[in-house]
């Protein structure tokens, strides 16, 4: 490579660093706008890793139990070592999606070059990658599918450098911190194997003989294999994955549910539902991307090499992208079939378009600029072409790239902003062992920002496992009925069966309208709301509400915390 095509390397993979940097602090300045801000998944899968700073935090709670147990070995050892080095997971959570940018970025840029040598169409294919990322909650996450965009793109650069060692290296660590991941990148193999076979079959050679990279591409498969054993021969504590005929029994499943999935419209099923549907869902928010039109040209393009002479230089390694496409679809298809074994159909085929996307739209756009380019060179030669149509195309196409962030809410973070601070830091006053019983929305956030356990939340209730959901659902439904009870004994027998130490209130918790529009009772036993609102509009109130006035230890704005051990004691 000569030292002037060395220069245009360096500079365009600059600038692509300097996107995935800019996208990175954009997304820093949100996270950090408050002390109390952590991303809405975090809740649930960051926020048990406290117990890496503090053994003592969340004692016997079965929440941070499951999501401790439902995480990945490579994922909870990096957040480990970090805290061992002094890194908060709650601020590690919020580092972390950059420097994963930065990284799914460089990688990015690798495998265009691979199959399309042109510096410029690396960097095109990674600003709409970088768009397609930020555009969605996955890498903001800093959650296990977070690391699959990194990972999964050093795994195909090492299939398409031939490198038996990296193929090996990344199944091995794509198992470690989303093992889904590991099916995907199997499945590719798998089908480049097959490709490899008939080609050989077709060429009318042996196939036996020495090929590189067959080798490596055979000791992923076993790699993958063995990383996903562990999965098949020590099944979850919290019980079995839940059947599809339980799940269509399930409230949760439906739209507004915590794990909503099916719908009565085949479209948003089968196309656009984000954990049902083949077809990222971002991608239909506002419009179609430019991007993923672009890509959709790059066929067409491709067969026009006269008038798209660029095209000569795509390599061999394009077969990454169809081969990719069919591996994702077939996963998709078959996730279907198994459902919810291998979790949702959407993880096989929403990474992996984003990525094709991004890649193919990146060298589509680089053929028609050149196109472009050249075609007004040549008018040039023959009569003048005017400097404002020249900045016209040129904003057109600006407007184009930059349209995800210029229509969109872009970068999309999710950030969740804690509102009640004087709340929390009372709570967080509170022996650690200290249990909390809400109805409240509110309550999703106590364990993040006050570090105290719930007895239940809403956010925390995936009814993948039977029987940690099961457990869940009765906390649920005896804490609802202990609140609106008219039975003292009843309310005492709750208490102490749980052990519950603070019961948090909204001023309005017993109106009937706030019992109406409650997402919690909604969520967990909407049956019994005309029963509770018939019995606050009569003379006799629930228990709880009586006492409150006594056993009320904190109060600020709306929110009520009661001391149990008062009511308990209550005459």
């Amino acid at each position: 490579m000569k030292q002037s095509e060395q220069n245009q390397v360096r500079l365009w993979f600059s600038c692509s660093l300097v996107i995935a940097a800019i996208c990175g602090v954009w997304a820093l300045t949100k996270a950090f706008q408050s002390e109390y801000v952590i991303q809405d998944d975090a809740r649930s899968h960051i926020v048990w890793m406290l117990r890496f700073t503090d053994s003592d935090l969340f004692p016997h709670d079965l929440i941070m139990d499951y999501f401790q147990s439902v995480a990945p070995v490579g994922y909870k050892t990096l957040y480990q070592l970090l805290a061992t080095l002094g890194i908060n997971p709650l601020i590690a959570h919020k580092l972390l999606p950059t420097i994963l940018g930065l990284i799914t970025t460089g990688y990015g840029f690798g495998i265009c070059w691979q199959i399309f040598p042109v510096p410029f169409a690396g960097f095109l294919a990674t600003l709409l990658l970088n768009q397609n990322l930020w555009l969605k909650d996955d890498l903001i996450t800093a959650t296990p599918r977070a690391f699959f965009y990194p990972l999964f793109l050093a795994f195909l650069y090492s299939l398409l450098r031939q490198s038996w060692p990296g193929i090996v290296i990344f199944v091995l660590l794509l198992g470690l911190f989303y093992p889904q991941g590991v099916l995907l990148s199997m499945a590719v193999l798998l089908i480049h194997l097959v490709t490899l076979m008939v080609k050989k079959l077709l060429e009318k050679s042996t196939f036996l003989r020495r090929e590189r990279g067959v080798g490596g591409i055979i000791i992923g498969l076993i790699t993958g294999c063995l990383v996903l054993l562990p999965y098949l021969l020590y099944p979850s504590e919290f019980g079995n994955i839940i059947s599809l005929a339980d799940a269509k029994n399930l409230p949760e499943f439906y739209p507004g549910g915590r794990a909503a999935f099916f719908t009565d419209k085949p479209w948003d099923f089968w196309l656009t539902g984000d954990r049902s549907g083949l077809l990222p869902q971002e991608w239909f928010l506002k419009s179609l991307p430019p991007q993923v039109l672009a890509g959709l040209l790059l066929p067409i393009l491709l067969k026009f090499p006269r008038r798209f002479p660029l095209a000569e230089k795509i390599t061999q390694k394009i077969w990454i992208l169809p081969e990719l496409l069919l591996a994702s679809t077939g996963l998709f298809f078959l996730a279907h079939a198994l459902l919810f074994q291998l979790h949702h159909p959407s993880r096989y085929s929403h990474h992996s378009l984003r990525i094709v996307a991004a890649i193919s739209g990146g060298i589509a756009i680089t053929l028609i600029l050149d196109f472009l380019y050249r075609s007004l060179r040549f008018k040039t030669a023959h009569f003048p072409v005017k400097l404002p149509i020249k900045l016209g195309l040129g904003l057109v196409f600006f407007l184009l790239l930059c349209y995800p962030a210029l229509f969109n809410r872009f970068p999309t973070t999710n950030y969740v902003i804690g509102r009640f601070p004087q709340l929390y830091e009372f709570l967080a006053s509170q022996p650690k062992e200290s249990l909390i019983a809400s109805i409240a929305t509110e309550a999703n956030n106590l364990p993040a920002f006050a570090q105290r356990s719930i007895l239940v939340g809403s956010e925390f209730a995936l009814p993948y496992h039977q029987k940690y959901y099961g457990e869940l659902q009765q906390r649920a439904q005896d804490l609802i009925n202990a609140q609106y009870s008219i039975n003292s004994e009843e309310l005492k027998q709750f208490i102490q069966t749980y052990q519950i130490d603070f019961w948090l209130l909204e001023s309005e918790a017993f109106t009937p309208d706030y019992v109406a529009r409650n997402r919690f009772i909604h969520q967990f036993n909407p049956a019994i709301i005309p029963e509770i609102e018939q019995r606050l509009r009569q003379v006799t109130q629930p228990i709880l509400s009586s006492q409150v006035e006594t056993c009320a230890v904190f109060r600020v704005e709306n929110w009520i915390t009661v001391d149990t051990n008062c009511v308990v004691n209550q005459e």
